[in-house]
């Protein structure tokens, strides 16, 4: 075993063990890596446990980096991630010289590209490598991962990749992961929006929004959003998609800022995004994102459920 090989066992730290953290630590175990983790949640840990008995709860997130080969870090975003790795008692102390951090979070490419700054001082190396997939591709193992870094360390880490997803696509250096991450929910949300204005308008004008989503299933107008979530989750009137709204509100946020940074204007997302800011603010914190979709329906007064249309 080189001291690069991630083919074979190693030691792996784990922050960030919510609802894709943990089975993405249990598939690394179960890959045959002694997984270390850390959450500041206590349930969390316990979930780990149930899901992986062999994983090690730790009591920060230094302690899942001491001694570990590769970090991963599953984090709301890139200032918890920084925080985590250069608090007190944090990932950046403790790890060893050569080790990598990995980032799967939807962070900001900027806040990235600092903490990476702050651990190549200390002779650790980083990798962004955000996720598509949700908590399904997750429990999976079916996740797609979009990744920036040094070719040697996305080579290093891909034997992990493969072991929590099934696509891996290298976009560049570090950062290019995480802005290809917010780019991509920026149209995921986009899509929601105007599927969801284009379906309370179909219903208002007696058209069954059932038939509506097959026929756009059939045709130019279908989407991941018409495939997977609105007769799963809007029609059947569930709501119940575990990303949250806020944190698709979070990357809009990241991809405008991006756009901006790069001199692009982006006027319909512009415009969206006071939109996702109303939503969040009426549905509350915790509300799922397929919440935007009944914000929409109260709004206008129209319901997107199946049922006799009017004559």
């Amino acid at each position: 075993m080189t001291a690069h090989d991630t083919t074979a066992p190693l030691t792996v730290g784990f922050v960030g063990l919510g609802v894709m953290g943990v089975p993405m630590a249990r598939h690394l175990g179960e890959a045959g890596h002694r997984v270390q983790g850390f959450d500041v949640a206590p349930q969390a840990l316990q979930r780990l446990q149930a899901a992986h008995a062999a994983a090690v709860p730790c009591s920060s997130a230094g302690a899942a980096a001491s001694g570990a080969d590769v970090v991963f870090t599953m984090l709301p975003n890139g200032r918890v991630v920084r925080d985590a790795v250069l608090g007190s008692d944090g990932i950046a102390a403790a790890l060893q010289p050569g080790a990598l951090l990995v980032d799967t979070s939807s962070s900001e490419p900027w806040l990235t590209r600092e903490t990476a700054a702050a651990l190549a001082a200390r002779g650790a190396s980083m990798v962004d490598a955000p996720v598509s997939g949700a908590q399904w591709g997750a429990e999976a193992a079916e996740l797609v991962f979009m990744v920036g870094g040094a070719l040697a360390d996305v080579q290093r880490v891909r034997p992990l990749l493969d072991a929590m997803g099934q696509q891996v696509f290298h976009l560049g250096p570090l950062g290019a992961g995480h802005t290809m991450k917010c780019l991509n929910n920026l149209v995921t949300a986009l899509t929601l929006t105007a599927t969801a204005e284009a379906l309370v308008a179909g219903t208002r004008c007696g058209l069954d929004p059932a038939v509506m989503t097959d026929v756009l299933n059939a045709s130019t107008g279908g989407s991941w959003i018409t495939r997977t979530h609105i007769h799963q989750r809007i029609i059947s009137r569930q709501f119940d998609d575990p990303f949250k709204l806020e944190l698709m509100l979070k990357d809009i946020g990241i991809a405008l800022g991006v756009a901006r940074q790069a001199g692009v204007r982006m006027p319909l997302a512009e415009a969206g995004h006071p939109l996702w800011q109303a939503a969040d603010r009426a549905m509350g914190a915790g509300a799922s994102v397929s919440e935007l979709v009944r914000w929409i329906e109260q709004r206008e007064g129209v319901e997107i459920a199946t049922g006799p249309r009017p004559a």
